[in-house]
């Protein structure tokens, strides 16, 4: 299963890169994605997700060809 991966902002800085393209044989969830992508780091209680550019849960089922985006919570004053 081919899914496509992007980190925004801090995250970015934090991974080491903007976006990845994986093949995800196993990947049932955000969450299993996240676990095969995120080099043995927590997924932080606060992240925020989408799928294909919708907001999600980790629970979140993935499919093959979908876009999967992880982002810090959004700040500011």
């Amino acid at each position: 299963m081919s899914i496509k991966v992007l980190f925004f902002a801090s995250l970015r800085d934090e991974m080491g890169r903007g976006e990845d393209d994986v093949d995800l044989a196993n990947a049932k969830s955000v969450a299993d994605v996240w676990k095969a992508v995120a080099d043995g780091k927590e997924m932080p209680s606060n992240l925020l997700m989408a799928v294909n550019q919708d907001y999600v849960n980790a629970e979140a089922p993935v499919q093959d060809n979908d876009e999967v985006a992880f982002f810090p919570p959004v700040t500011g004053g």
